[in-house]
Order: structure tokens, then sequence, then C-alpha cells
């Protein structure tokens, strides 16, 4: 991976689950640690780092961030507006790749005095490679800007550009989301293994190994996900008892409908956290 040469000195604003999964992709990929530098105002995120990956994070923003030419925004919406503007005095050079899910990128550029905004929508499986990432880029975010974007998330696994920033409210309730979807699926069939007489972690074994062969499949086949659901569910067999019982139960409308939610309440975090403050 070429990552290193090319990418500047990297600012972290939050040093979190998704912060650690960028930064420790790009150490992997060969960038030194004192490329990078860490605002996290936690002692106990602050000592992890200091562990994890040898960075001495600071608990404020200083001028230490002037040196540095893209700033990853990886905080909590309710705290985005009063972040940004503490490190405002340093940034406004740079390029900026918010993971804050909800916060539009107006009001990002509003409170750091710039255009060069992109914003993402990241998921936790980027924390083991596998993450899908949904990117919006604000015009002035040239094609430079977002080459240094892909190669920053490139570690993290895919990434879906979205030429209409309201889409990413989509992303979120798919993506972002999405692993606590499976996740929920995974646990109910490892119950339901687990209640049928299974031991509790072959269950388990049983259902994760499921999501992901399944998973795998859908991602190789040029086939859409009906026909190779079709494929296995052979009238009165097993699959076909499962498959009958939950459209009986109007399964998929009511999880469409989560997922609705979802995006939603994304909506909802935009208009709560995402207006500057006068």
């Amino acid at each position: 991976m070429t990552t290193s040469p090319t990418l500047p000195p990297v600012a972290f604003i939050g040093g979190g689950n998704m912060a650690s999964a960028i930064l420790g992709g790009l150490l992997r990929a060969g960038m030194p640690a004192a490329s990078f530098e860490i605002v996290e105002p936690w002692d106990e995120a602050r000592e992890r780092l200091q562990r994890d990956f040898g960075i001495a994070a600071r608990p404020a923003p200083t001028e230490a961030l002037a040196r540095c030419g893209v700033f990853v925004w990886a905080v909590k919406p309710q705290v985005f507006g009063e972040a940004a503007r503490a490190a405002q005095p340093f940034a406004a050079h740079a390029l900026h790749l918010s993971v804050a899910a909800g916060i539009p990128s107006q009001s990002i550029a509003a409170w750091l005095g710039t255009e060069r905004i992109v914003r993402a929508m990241p998921n936790t499986p980027a924390l083991v490679g596998q993450g899908m990432t949904g990117l919006f880029a604000r015009a002035a975010a040239g094609e430079a800007d977002r080459t240094a974007v892909e190669q920053l998330l490139a570690p993290t696994g895919q990434r879906l550009w979205v030429q209409d920033e309201a889409l990413l409210d989509a992303v979120t309730a798919m993506s972002g989301s999405g692993p606590a979807y499976v996740f929920f699926f995974i646990e109910a069939m490892a119950e339901a293994g687990a209640e049928m007489g299974l031991p509790p972690e072959d269950a388990l074994r049983l259902a994760v190994g499921t999501f992901t062969g399944a998973s795998a499949l859908a991602a190789a086949s040029s086939e859409p996900p009906a026909v190779l659901r079709e494929r296995v569910t052979s009238k009165g067999g097993t699959t076909y008892a499962a498959i009958t019982s939950m459209q009986a139960a109007d399964v998929k409308e009511k999880f469409k409908a989560a997922i609705r939610a979802a995006q939603r309440r994304a909506g909802e975090l935009a208009a709560e956290f995402g207006q500057p403050s006068a």
C-alpha cells in the first residue's frame, strides 16, 4: 500500500473506536506515529491511545494541529460544534473528514471556516478492515482531496461515494447502523439453536458462520439476493417453512420500517446538533 508517502500529517479530533480503526490502519500501512496529532479529552482514552499506538494525545487543541493537512472529526454529534470552534484557529487551511453521524457539511463549513469538507458514514466492521463507508464531498473538496480521503480510509474496507448529501441519511440507516441489525439476527439465530438443544457456543458459531458465508456468496454472485434465496427454498422444505413463517409475520416490511426509522433519526440529529450557534 502506498498510503504513507502521499498523505500530510493527520489530526484526529476524537480518539474513539472509529478514529482508532483509521489510525491503526494507517500505522500498519507505514505512516509513522509522528505523522499524527490526536485531541481526546478523556483520560482513559488517551491512555489507551498511548498504550495501543504509542501516541500521546492532547486533552485540548493546541498550535501543534497547525502542521496537519487533514483533520478527521470523530466526535459525537452533540459536541461537534464546540470541538470545531475550539480547533478552528489551527484548522481552516486543512481538508476535513467528518465521521460524525447527522452533522451536515454546511454546518461543519460554517464552524471551521472552510469548504474543503468530506462527510463519511463508516461502520464498526472497519475495526477489522471489513467496513463499508459512504462518502459525500462538498464542491470545494477536489479530486486530490477525494484521493486523500480514499487513502485514509483504504485500510478500513470498502467505500461508496454519493452525489447527494441527503443520501448519507440512508447510508447511515443501512450500513452505518446495519451491523447492529446483523448482530440482532445472529443473536436470535444463536438463541434459537441453543433452545433446540445445541451447545450455546456451537449455536453461535453456526449463526456467525452462516452470515459470513451467505454474505460472501452474495458479494461473489452476479445474481440478486432474491434469486439466491429462492435457490435454497424448495417448496415444502425446511427453508420454505421458515421463509413462509417470516412472510406471514411481515418480517420484511417491519425490517424496512426499522431502517426508515434510523434514516429519520439521522435527519433529526442534523436538526438537533447541526446548526452553528450565533
